[in-house]
């Protein structure tokens, strides 16, 4: 998929929900942070899990949507560089699939339109079965033959309270996010990740364009 042109955006739209992550890092990932700072490894492989509780784009009812943006980013991730592919449950209708696709590569602005100017290599967009599954302190993504991925919050000094950053600046993110550790297998031939308990984190996201 060719990067996504630049332009005037002209449909209203918002989105709320879960967002999950993990990706190589020790926790906590610094490009979590800022882009600026070096993370663990050479590169930065992960991936976003995204559950849509309520949204519209334009006329399009984006609620019950699934969708895991799968990523390779250089260690200083603002330089650029990135590879990634967006995957988009199946049970998506056209409508839907044409408004996810436009929302997760940027084409549709808001905050993910500033991510994409980091990314030099858009994989095709995949149509796949998406299962999300949550329980008290943990979240799981899996698409069938491709993905297994679940992050499990940490434990604090109160134990009946997740360990949480407050008031980060995260484009994607709330700005309250709990902290967690995160396991993934992932490997569609170009992107690869195998992690084992490093950077995972989680938030109830809110877009809004227009």
């Amino acid at each position: 998929m060719s990067a996504p042109a630049p332009g005037a955006v002209a449909q209203k739209w918002h989105a709320r929900g879960l967002l999950f992550e993990n990706c190589s890092c020790q926790l906590v990932c610094p490009g979590h942070m800022h882009f600026s700072q070096a993370c663990t490894h050479e590169r930065c492989l992960g991936y976003w899990a995204i559950r849509v509780d309520e949204g519209a784009y334009g006329d399009v009812p984006l609620a019950g949507l699934k969708a895991f943006i799968a990523f390779d980013a250089p260690q200083h991730m603002i330089e650029g560089n990135w590879t990634e592919v967006v995957i988009i449950d199946e049970a998506a209708t056209p409508p839907q699939r044409e408004a996810m696709e436009a929302i997760l590569t940027g084409r549709a602005g808001g905050s993910w339109a500033l991510l994409a100017k980091f990314v030099s290599r858009w994989l095709d967009t995949r149509y796949l079965p998406i299962e999300f599954t949550e329980e008290p302190h943990a979240k799981h993504a899996r698409i069938p033959g491709l993905a297994e991925a679940s992050i499990t919050e940490i434990k604090g000094r109160d134990r009946s309270q997740p360990v949480t950053f407050e008031n980060i600046f995260n484009q994607i993110h709330a700005s309250t996010q709990v902290l967690a550790l995160g396991s993934t297998a992932y490997d569609d031939g170009v992107i690869r990740i195998a992690t084992k308990q490093t950077h995972g984190l989680h938030s109830k996201f809110e877009w809004v364009v227009g």
